[in-house]
């Protein structure tokens, strides 16, 4: 399960498997098969428990994106179409 709280500019996101990626405009977050994707400004990790599934973002944020990920296709069966 998956679970976002957004107070003020702190963002707690529950069910978390990886930090893909952390940048001060982005932030790419795995919950399972899908990725969650922030956007905005002065967006910062606070608390990342991967033991719990937690991580705690602050920052600006101005867009959530949710995605399902792609399953992944041997090397092969992307040549050979």
């Amino acid at each position: 399960m998956n679970l976002l709280h957004l107070e003020g500019r702190a963002l707690l996101l529950q069910g978390v498997t990886k930090v893909v990626s952390s940048s001060q405009s982005q932030a790419v977050v795995q919950c399972g098969d899908s990725l969650i994707v922030l956007t905005g400004g002065n967006i910062e990790v606070k608390k990342l428990e991967l033991e719990k599934g937690e991580v705690c973002l602050e920052g600006d944020f101005v867009n959530i994106k949710l995605s399902a990920q792609r399953e992944k296709q041997s090397f092969l069966k992307r040549i050979f179409k």
